[in-house]
């Protein structure tokens, strides 16, 4: 029991874990590939249906849900980290994709749809707007919570 305690606070500390490290039996080179997301056949939504333990070969199957993070390309990832780390500062990410401000806001725009959360804004700015209709938010405060 010990031995299963001491991987988990290895991999809970980022360390390589007893029995390989959780490596791939000796002699098997790994190679971390992005999983895919899209079916290669009709295009739709993949779902992940197993997991496995590398380190002791534990399986566990089911239906899981996976992250909206977890299916970007490593180019969208880093427009992700860049628009994070500049707070959110558009120039920032025009600057840093090389292009103009309103394609850089058209790529995060696009960014935002492929996480699933272009739909969440849309009802926010709508939750907005509509607010600022029935007067219970002022114009200065509607174009600081849209961001204007």
């Amino acid at each position: 029991m010990s031995d299963v305690r001491d991987r988990r606070r290895a991999r809970d500390a980022g360390q390589p874990a007893g029995r390989g490290g959780g490596a791939a039996p000796r002699g098997v080179e790994v190679v971390e590939h992005r999983h895919p997301t899209d079916c290669p056949v009709c295009g739709d939504r993949l779902l992940t249906t197993r997991l496995g333990c590398t380190s002791c070969g534990t399986e566990v199957s089911g239906l899981f849900t996976s992250c909206s993070y977890c299916g970007l390309s490593e180019v969208e990832e880093e427009m992700l980290r860049v628009f994070l780390v500049s707070r959110g500062n558009m120039k920032e990410l025009a600057r840093f994709l090389q292009v103009s401000y309103p394609t850089a806001r058209q790529r995060f725009a696009e960014l935002l749809e492929r996480m699933g959360l272009a739909d969440e804004l849309a009802r926010r700015r709508d939750d907005v707007l509509r607010r600022l209709a029935a007067g219970e938010i002022e114009v200065d405060e509607a174009e600081r919570l849209l961001g204007a």
